[in-house]
């Protein structure tokens, strides 16, 4: 298990994985044929679902499916695991974000987060975007752990766990290339300070993002070149 930081979230919420039910969930998954076979089977895209979970605020049951275009949010003690064509996602509890439509109805080309937190694992394409209150983050192929931290002012903690991602907040621009966990503040602007500044990795495991990459047949950085990096490393950030 990897070493991580917690600020705010419990221990059980980083270690989902670990689940039977998850791992039983995850080895019908990939022993069916992941995506491609639900949709030739007309099953359900929802790996799992503990708890309660709305889509487009209808109750969601575990053989239905969370399409492009619609509204998600997640009760206390939830957790929902659900894949669109390349991409892969963990809802964490108490959370309200919207999938929207690209290319098709089974490309994401935005993941809106209105509150809570999602890890998520993104296959190679172009055009998508995560939007926050305070963060725009442009994917590429990557994974990501994004969260709105609401009693902090509406800030964003977004880490580009792997992958490069196009990083905007208020007047600040950068580009994140990360092999092993770079994450950032995406801050309300106040008083004409920077809206990124630097920050640790915290609220999310190494594990986490190679379950959910297993889960679209792909693998994390680390994993293919066989090293892991120091999440400690800062930057300075500014416009």
């Amino acid at each position: 298990m990897t070493q991580h930081y917690l600020e705010g979230r419990s221990e059980s919420e980083l270690l989902w994985f670990q689940r039977r039910s998850f791992l039983q969930a995850a080895a019908a998954w990939s022993a069916v044929g992941g995506l491609s076979a639900a949709h030739a089977q007309a099953r359900g895209n929802v790996v799992e679902l503990r708890g309660d979970a709305t889509v487009n605020g209808k109750a969601l049951e575990p053989n239905q499916s969370v399409q492009t275009g619609d509204e998600i949010a997640t009760g206390p003690r939830s957790t929902l695991i659900f894949v669109v064509g390349n991409s892969a996602f963990h809802v964490r509890q108490n959370s309200n974000m919207v999938v929207e439509r690209g290319p098709t109805i089974n490309a994401v080309s935005l993941l809106r987060l209105l509150t809570g937190a999602v890890v998520s694992v993104w296959g190679k394409g172009s055009s998508r975007q995560i939007v926050t209150p305070t963060l725009t983050a442009g994917i590429r192929g990557t994974g990501v752990y994004t969260e709105i931290f609401s009693q902090q002012g509406g800030r964003t903690y977004f880490c580009n766990c792997y992958g490069v991602v196009d990083l905007a907040s208020g007047n600040d621009r950068e580009v994140s290339e990360s092999n092993y966990h770079q994450a950032v503040w995406g801050e309300p602007m106040l008083d004409g300070r920077a809206a990124l500044t630097p920050a640790r990795a915290i609220n999310h495991t190494d594990e986490e993002l190679e379950y959910l990459a297993r889960l679209i047949g792909e693998r994390t950085a680390w994993q293919i070149s066989g090293k892991k990096g120091s999440k400690e490393t800062e930057r300075e950030y500014g416009g």
